[in-house]
This record gives C-alpha cells, structure tokens and sequence, in this order.
C-alpha cells in the first residue's frame, strides 16, 4: 500500500457509505465492527471522499463487484504484510538454516483466493506498478519478489512517511537489482577469486596461524568496495572505515591495497617494510611496543584523491565505532575561521562494521546510533554492516539475544535494516548502491545485516564441530561463493568451468610469487623497543602569558552582548563581576581563566571543541559559555564575537553517554591535530563508564600504534562530604596506566596554572612531544578565593608542576616537615596556615602535575632545607586510592634516609564517608596531622 494515499480510494458510492457509517460504529462500540475494518481504521483513521488524484483508481473500480470491499481491505492487508513481514519468509541464510515464517504472507491467511486477487486493481495494491503487473495477483507476486528473495527489508518502524515511501517506491520499482555487465560480472568473480584464494594461500602456507579469516562472508570485501566507489562519484574525500579483528586482514589487502608481500612478511615474521609502496599511497603507523597485525589500521590515497582509512583498534569489539564516527566529524568540518565550525556532509562517511553477537551484545553500539542524529555529533549517517557469521565466538544465537535479528536495536533508532544473502554478491553490489543512495538522501545511519557464515572456528586453531556440530557439518558440505558464483557465470555462459579453476590457479600463483620475494629476505631477530626522544623528553617548559591589553580586550568583548540579547538577569550580574579584576578587584575565578585561555587559543589558530553531559553551562554553573536568552531561548555564544580570532569554536551538551562521547572526541582529535578536543565528565567517576577507552586507546595508542592525541579530559574531583559517588574520578586509575610519559596528569589548585596548561597543551598540538591531559579539576574550589588568579599571573609565566605555598619556607633552617599535597587538600591546608605565622617548622608543595612526576623540581626543593627530617605526602583519598602509591617509589628515592609518612584516610573499599558529618571529622583529623609539628 502506497504510503500516501489511504484504502478508502477504493471505495465510492454505497460501498463508501457504508465504510462511513462502520467508522461511526467504531468510534462508538468498535467490538461490533470486522476486524479489518477495525485495523484499517487504526491505520488510516476516518474514511474520506477520493481527491482528484485518486480519480484514475476511482475509474479503475468499476470492475470491481460492489459487494467485495471487503476482500479488497483483505488485499491490501495482505500488500502491507508482504511489506512489514516480508523479511521472515526471505532467502537470506546462506546456509538455509535460518527460520522462515511465510503465514503472515500467505492469501490464505487472508481468507482470499487467487481469482479474488486478480479481480482487484493493481492500483489499490502498488503505487505506479511496472508494467508487466497488471492484476492484483501479479502485484502481490511481485512484491513477494522483492520482498521475500534474496534481500530483505524491514522499514515499517520508521515514522517519517516520506522517508518510508522513498523506501518502499524503489524496492517496488526494483531499482535494488544486480545490472551488472558482462565484464563486471567476470571483474567481480575475479574479485571473489582473490578475497578467497589469500585466506586459502595463508591457511596452507602458514598453518595454525591466526588470521581470523573473511571465509564464508567473503562479499563483505565486495560490499565495502562498492561504498567506496559510490563515494568516488560523488566527490567524497574520505572513508573512515571501523571493525574488529574478524576479515580485517582481507581488508587491509583488498581495499586499503597493502600489498601480499607485507602481508606475507608480517606472517613469516620478517620486516615488511621494504614492500611498502614508492609512491606513498598506502600509510602505515607504528607505535615502539607494536600490536598484533589483526589491530592494525592503514590509510590508503587512490589515484582519483579519495583517502581511505581503517582505523586501528583493540579486541574489545565495538568501541572503535565511537573513534571513527569522531574522526568522520572531524574531516567534514573546516575549522579554520571564527564561529562554528562549518560541516559537509558529503565530505567524509564512516562505515562501520560489527559482529553479529555484538551489534546487540554491546552497549556501544546503542550509544553510537543514539547519537547519530544529535546535532554535536551527527555525521549525515554512517553505513553499519552487520558481517554475520550466525554465531558469536561458540555462542549460539539462541543464547547471545532476545531479539529475532542482531540488528534490532536499530530498529528503535528509526535505522533502516536490510538483510542480505552474502552467497549472493551481485545482491550485495545493489545492496552497497542502495544503502549510499539512502544516506545521501536523508543523512542517517542504515544497517545492512550481511548474512553469511564462519568457515572456521573463532580462530583457526579452533574446532567448531566441539561446540557447534549442526552448523558446521552443514558449512563443510557448503560451497564457497567463488564457487556458486563461478558456477552460475558458467550457466550464465560468460565463461567456460575451466577459466574458473585456470583463475583459481593464477591467484594462486601470483601469490606464491609475492611469498618468494618475500623468502628472499633475511629472518629477522625481535626489534628493539625503542621510545621517540620526543616523548621521552616530555613535555617542554614554555611560556604561555598573555599581555594585559590582549586579556582586557578579550575580557570586554566576552561581555558585550547585541542589544536584542535578553540574558537571565541574575547569570548576568554575576558574570558582569568578571570586569572586576581588569580593575584591581578580585580574583579570576576558574571558569573566567577557563575562557580567557579559550580566547587566545583561538587568536593563535586552534579550533577547541568541548563537549560533556553539561559543558555549556558546567556541572557547577561556572561557565557559561553558551547562553541563552530569557524570551526567545535562543542560544548566544559570547567567544564567537572576540576580535582577532582564527579558528573555531563550539561547545556541545551530549548524550549521557560516556565511552562513546569519550572515544568520538579521541577521534576527532586524531583527524584534526590542530584542535584542541577537550572532554568533560559531568563528575569525575562518570569516567568509570569511558574506562575501556582509557584503556584501550587513550593510554596506550601511542605504544601500540604510533598515534599521537592531544585531548584533554576534565574529570571533576574533590570530597565535599557528599558521600560515595561524585566524590572520586578515581585518580590512582589513570597513575596506575602512567608510563612511558603516555598522559600528563594534573591535580591543580590555580586558576592560573589552569590557564597555563590549557595554553601549554594548546601550543604543543602538532609537536611531536604531545600527549592526552588529565586534570581532576575541582568543584568546590571553581569560586575558591585562594584558587583564583590576579591578572598578572595570566600575563607572564608558564604552567608549574609544583607550587610553593606562600608565605612559608622563608626560613630554611627551622623547616623540619615538608608536605605534600594537591588538588582540594592543598586548598584546605593552605586556607587552615593562612599567612604562615606560627608554622616556621613547616613548609607545603603543591604537587600540580602528578604524572609525569617533578622529581626533580621536588628534590631541588627537599635540597633547600637542611634540617628537615620528615616528608609527608597528604591526600584525602583513602590509601589505596589518590595519588599515594604511585608518589612513594619517587619519594623512596628522593628521601636519603628522612622518614616519609603517610596522611589521609585509611584503606577504604568506597571513596569516601557516606555522611557529612563523619567526612568533616575525618577532614579536619587529616588536615591537623598533616600541619602538627613533629
């Protein structure tokens, strides 16, 4: 049934009379009226005369007997059912083992008969028919056709009628067909011979190697080739491509053209590197601790300028989704002028790639397609595929999901999902064209479900026929899509069945000459580990002030808003406070410091984008860097209109999403290195959700891949006696991943040394010395008066790993205890010692930049008292938690023979008191010990 035209077309005269008079019924007691009746109603509501353009199906009743209305309601349920149920009864399980369920599809359910469908217009049933359709039985056998071969569709669930009788014209119109000439079709059973014939080279000459092969899903290599050469006619720059481990290799070999022989190489454990291409189309990074060749990504340049990328990625199946979606973001923006960034869709799209077992099985996958249409986020739609093996791991589908498909959960995303027969690649072919016709219509994500097979285990070292015999004794008798696909361009008479197996044997050989090149290298020994000076070096010292005048024009300009502009008068009173300290009054608290520092990074060419569960605002409503005005709502963005700036800015409120907003933003700094991408936790523990990407990527991509990242992540931090949760971001998480100068993590106390870092890491983006930020930033102290900063502190200097406090240490001699402390406790310990009058024994270092540890700075220090006897390292964590354990082996080595001592709460299984009462004993306890002289 046409979308936009109603069944009450079928009707006039008394037929349509009665419709009416049954629709009055039914609004008044709908149980005494036909069940048809009932649901048409539900469905299309009121009957209605016809409007002119139904008049050509008005003429077209009049063969049709006044008293069969209600077969043709029958009808045309049964149209609609082929169209919703279709998909059950298709051929889509290569190995025809899948269930098929043809009673909501059968005339019979509709208690109809063959000769009633062909006294029934084909009209009623399928909007502009083809012409060989001319009856109602030939309409419903032709939307069994295309509904029920060997490509599915489920649509129903999408609202928007346009977009679903887009849908649904051309599946009827059957524009979602193979047309492919003789020559493609020989092309492509090459194509097929190659995918196949390098898992069969690797499974023969390297046996027992895990490569996780394609077998069985072959045509997923077709699929994604054909994407790419969508995107070639269109003009698109870039493909962003994400998947596990799964086929990867065929992957990286058949469309990122890394060459057999570096494949080969990495097999027979030999450097591949003399393989790589001359002409520097294919690149390929390296991190010095490596990873296993299934991780590994590549970028490859064609010769038509498109650039294809497949992002690196760990075994934790799904989570790269985030980090290519991010980095698809980052290539459609230009970000090179004020304002907001400008996107083009069209520039770049993503295709990502997931398992069957865990398009469902992880949360991710949820998180990414929730954001999918989300202004901050939205990329114009990725293209997903499902590469599905039927099985997850040894999971049987039965205990892997509740649903019937792996792809339903897209369906309450209002994703379109088509199922496709992977023994079938010229359906695969129309399936690629169709779904990138889709997302350049309407900008949104579609799923192609490829269903296929596993030819072996999990790895190849694996035997499935242990856990999985009913399906695997079917695979080992099953023929592999070369071989279906030679057999029917045989029968199609384009070749004959010896340029089937004389094409076998070429691919074949070609590779066996690409292994001899590769034999004729050198066996190689392990490689050293070796660490980049840069990173080693760390992150150097630089002078990051900015001139008065400068800051006093930022300041000025930030608070001038259009005079149509209606702010809430009370934000507006409080952020007028701001001019205050440009004359000689207060302080600049940490969210002015915080956009100052945005404001002439911006002027010195960084793009920044911010984003978190309430980044405009701030958790704590101390920033305000998006407002809104008290009539309209409409939002105002003050930092767009500074003068001199050169790149852009935006700052977005996201999903409450943490691992998938974390890796987007980690992905969008790794495409565009001159941004300053800064992610914030509503709390700093909401990071517990993002761990995976701390863990996997953030940390350690570097080591692994050789990827440099420059994010920088605000995990607010500090007790304030409001129990358990939102007290921790969990610091000694992110010391316990310290190595190899991987991260910088801050503890601060300054608005100033905010502002400092902030530019610091700014200035460092494209140098080789970069690395992710941490800073556990605080909540309590946001308005703190001993936090914030006098101007002169923004105008000279840099960011300082530690600090003094003032006004103690001034003599020497009489210090006997140093303590250690940062964050919120070198706040309260300096709020308790105030000016420093009757601490003479007693000094405190603020340690600002915990990891890398300012060993060397702390010892000069320690050297400028003689007489001290005991260090102390303060911290109101528990003991097992904060920042204690990690600081210890640094202050071992630094102590020469002075006692070192421990103050804060003891060992604790939870951060912090669950009372405030209790958490103000403990506090004042930890501050006193921390300050009492020996």
């Amino acid at each position: 049934m046409s979308n936009n035209k109603t069944p009450w077309s079928a009707f006039s005269g008394p037929n349509l009379g009665y419709v009416m008079e049954q629709y009055d019924l039914y609004l008044q007691s709908p149980e005494e009226v036909d069940n048809e009746l009932v649901n048409l109603f539900k469905q299309y509501g009121a009957p209605s005369l016809a409007s002119s353009s139904e008049s050509n199906i008005q003429a077209s009743n009049l063969a049709v007997s006044p008293n069969n209305f209600d077969k043709i309601i029958r009808a045309i349920q049964l149209a609609d059912a082929i169209r919703s149920h279709g998909h059950l009864a298709a051929n889509v399980y290569p190995l025809n083992d899948g269930p098929k369920n043809e009673s909501k599809i059968d005339i019979k359910t509709y208690n109809l008969s063959e000769q009633d469908l062909i006294e029934i217009p084909v009209e009623l049933l399928i909007t502009n028919p083809p012409e060989n359709v001319k009856n109602g039985l030939q309409a419903i056998e032709h939307l069994k056709s295309v509904y029920t071969n060997n490509i599915a569709f489920e649509f129903a669930h999408i609202v928007n009628s346009d977009e679903r009788l887009w849908l649904q014209e051309r599946i009827e119109k059957g524009a979602i067909k193979g047309n492919l000439s003789a020559d493609d079709k020989k092309e492509l059973l090459k194509r097929l011979t190659q995918i196949e014939g390098f898992e069969k080279f690797i499974h023969r000459t390297f046996v027992g190697a895990k490569r996780f092969s394609v077998e069985g899903l072959d045509t997923l290599v077709v699929l994604i080739e054909e994407l790419i050469r969508q995107s070639d006619a269109t003009n698109t720059k870039q493909v962003n491509i994400g998947m596990a481990h799964r086929g990867r290799l065929n992957v990286l070999t058949h469309v990122l053209n890394k060459p057999y022989e570096m494949m080969f190489a990495e097999f027979a454990h030999v450097p591949s590197d003399a393989f790589l291409p001359k002409d520097g189309s294919l690149e390929i990074s390296k991190g010095w601790y490596g990873d296993v060749k299934y991780h590994n990504g590549a970028s490859y340049r064609s010769k038509t300028g498109l650039t294809v990328k497949l992002a690196y990625n760990p075994s934790h199946l799904e989570v790269v989704s985030p980090i290519v979606t991010g980095q698809t973001r980052a290539a459609q923006e230009t970000t090179n002028s004020s304002g907001y960034p400008v996107q083009d869709k069209n520039a770049a799209f993503a295709i990502l790639i997931h398992g069957d077992a865990a398009f469902p099985g992880q949360g991710i996958v949820t998180e990414v397609l929730n954001y999918s249409r989300v202004r901050g986020f939205q990329t114009g739609g990725s293209i997903h595929i499902i590469a599905n093996n039927m099985i997850g791991f040894t999971t049987e589908h039965y205990d892997s999901r509740s649903t019937n498909y792996s792809s339903d959960p897209a369906k309450g995303y209002e994703v379109p999902v088509i199922h496709v027969n992977a023994d079938d690649p010229e359906a695969v072919i129309a399936v690629a064209k169709f779904a990138y016709d889709y997302r350049k219509q309407f900008g949104k994500d579609i799923v192609i479900d490829l269903l296929g097979y596993r030819r072996y285990g999990h790895n190849e070292m694996d035997e499935p026929l242990v856990t999985n015999p009913a399906m695997y004794h079917i695979i080992h008798k099953h023929p592999t899509v070369r071989e279906i696909y030679g057999k029917q361009l045989v029968e199609e008479n384009l070749i004959q069945d010896t340029d089937v197996k004389s094409l076998d044997q070429d691919v074949f050989s070609g590779m066996q000459k690409a292994y001899d090149r590769v034999k004729e290298l050198p066996q190689s020994t392990a490689h050293d580990i070796i660490i980049p000076e840069a990173v080693l070096n760390g992150m150097p010292e630089i002078q990051t002030g900015v001139p008065e005048s400068q800051l006093a024009k930022i300041n000025e300009e930030l608070l001038t808003w259009p005079k149509e502009f209606t702010a809430f008068k009370k934000l507006e009173k409080i952020l007028k406070r701001r001019e205050e300290p440009f004359k000689g009054k207060g302080k600049v608290d940490w969210g002015h410091a915080e956009t100052l520092a945005f404001a002439t990074i911006l002027q010195e060419g960084n793009s920044i984008r911010l984003t978190g569960q309430d980044a405009q605002r701030g958790t704590f409503s101390h920033r305000h860097l998006v407002l809104h005005d008290e009539k309209t709502g409409e939002e105002l963005t003050p930092i767009h209109s500074i003068s001199d700036s050169k790149a852009s800015f935006v700052v977005h409120n996201s999903p409450l999403t943490e691992a998938a907003i974390l890796g987007y933003e980690f992905g969008y700094n790794l495409e565009d290195s001159n941004s300053l991408s800064i992610w914030e936790a509503q709390y700093g523990d909401f990071a517990n959700m993002a761990q995976v990407m701390f863990d996997n990527f953030i940390s350690s991509a570097r080591s692994k891949w050789g990827l440099k990242s420059g994010l920088v992540m605000l995990l607010p931090h500090g007790s304030e006696g409001q129990g358990a949760e939102h007290s921790s971001a969990r610091l000694e998480r992110y010391l316990q991943l310290a190595a190899e100068n991987n991260w910088t993590v801050a503890n601060l106390s300054s608005a100033a040394n905010y502002f400092h870092i902030l530019r610091r890491q700014a200035k460092m983006l494209k140098e080789e010395a970069i690395r992710p930020l941490i800073i556990v930033s605080p909540k309590s102290l946001l308005r703190h008066p001993l936090v914030g900063a006098d101007v002169a502190e923004l105008t000279t200097g840099q960011f300082e790993t530690v600090i003094e406090q003032p006004g103690l240490g001034q003599n020497t001699k009489k210090v006997e205890k140093i303590v250690f402390a940062s964050g919120k406790l070198a706040i309260d310990l300096a709020d308790k010692v105030k000016d420093g009058k009757g601490y003479d024994y007693l000094h405190i270092v603020r340690i600002e930049q915990i990891y890398p540890f300012p060993a060397e700075k702390i010892q000069a220090i320690i050297e400028r008292y003689p007489n001290v006897k005991q260090l102390v390292w303060a911290q109101e964590e528990t003991e097992n938690m904060g920042s204690w354990n990690f600081a210890l082996p640094y202050l071992l080595d630094l102590a020469k023979g002075k006692d070192i001592s421990y103050v804060g709460r003891v060992h604790r299984s939870s951060p912090a008191e669950g009372d405030i009462d209790t958490y103000k004993l403990e506090q004042s306890r930890i501050i006193e010990e921390a300050l009492k002289s020996n």
